[in-house]
């Protein structure tokens, strides 16, 4: 899609994942395996109502990958608290991804102007919070998500400030003329 910034678009899911761990931290990691249950209840719901809504020469098979999901969806919204533990590995890991992702990020945006060595410390700090979140297991899971939702708190800013400071001012692509290429393709070869 043209005209959208997906470094603000990070930025803004970044801040509201961190906002619901942060403010209710015993709470989240279940409403967050419920909904990612119900993402996967929805559709296969829709799946197989859908099989025995038609006629019975239209069907073609029996939706076995349905049943799957709508299985694993009751499955996330009935023990979610098992689940919730496994997602504390996974918010971690994604911590760990967007620490990564913001030095890469200053390291290129370097490529066309000065980017002071200050801009590096909030990244590096996310990356040991993703780092902190991913081995240290025995902790409670209510600390864990109040670390990582802290932690995607200062990466939706941090990466609203990179936004605004560095990629919003990205040289950009100089544009072929529509008219020299027009003059090109008119040219005659010459031997």
């Amino acid at each position: 899609m043209k005209g959208i910034s997906y470094s603000f678009l990070r930025a803004i899911c970044a801040l509201v994942i961190g906002l619901v761990l942060v403010l209710f931290p015993d709470q989240a990691g279940d409403y967050f395996v419920i909904t990612i249950g119900i993402v996967f209840l929805v559709p296969s719901l829709i799946g197989i109502i859908g099989y025995f809504a038609q006629n019975a020469e239209m069907r073609q098979r029996f939706p076995i990958e349905g049943v799957g999901s709508l299985l694993f969806g009751l499955w996330l919204i009935i023990m979610p608290g098992f689940f919730a533990d496994l997602l504390t590995f996974v918010l971690g890991f994604i911590l760990v991804m967007g620490g990564v992702q913001q030095i890469a990020s200053l390291s290129a945006a370097r490529r066309w102007m000065p980017v002071p060595g200050g801009f590096y410390v909030v990244p590096v700090l996310i990356l040991i919070a993703g780092l902190f979140a991913l081995f240290n297991p025995t902790g409670v899971r209510s600390t864990a998500f109040i670390i990582i939702g802290i932690s995607s708190l200062v990466y939706a800013t941090s990466e609203l400030i990179n936004w605004f400071k560095f990629t919003r001012r990205r040289p950009k692509a100089p544009k072929t003329s529509i008219k020299a290429v027009e003059t090109i393709e008119d040219a005659e070869v010459i031997e």
